[in-house]
């Protein structure tokens, strides 16, 4: 018997029309398994977390982000940056204070809460 060795290996990622880097074939972002793996996840633990990332390529993935961290950080980081800017976008176009009162204002009441 032979072991073939492949010398490369396709990574599982896709980036979307929309510029976000995701798992290919799946809704999971890179940036999610990052954060994952960065809080201490285990590959068996990102793969039963999500069961639509079979485990050899969250171990491809977790490879690929060991080694080339200074390129997925600065990803990581711009999309930190989007993240904050449409946050602010957000607050400032819809006013979050007294958001909850404004909700609860809006349900109707039932016979029981008087």
């Amino acid at each position: 018997m032979s072991l073939v060795i492949e010398q490369t290996q396709p990574v599982p990622l896709a980036s979307g029309p929309d510029g976000v880097i995701r798992v290919a074939g799946t809704r999971v972002t890179l940036e999610t398994v990052a954060q994952a793996f960065e809080r201490g996840a285990t590959a068996e633990e990102i793969a039963q977390q999500y069961p639509v990332l079979p485990l050899a390529e969250v171990y491809s993935l977790l490879s690929y982000l060991l080694r080339h961290r200074s390129e997925v950080d600065a990803y990581l980081a711009e999309r930190a940056d989007r993240r904050m800017a449409v946050r602010a976008e957000n607050e400032r176009r819809f006013d979050p204070a007294g958001i909850r009162a404004r909700l609860l204002a809006r349900r109707p009441r039932t016979a029981r809460e008087g």
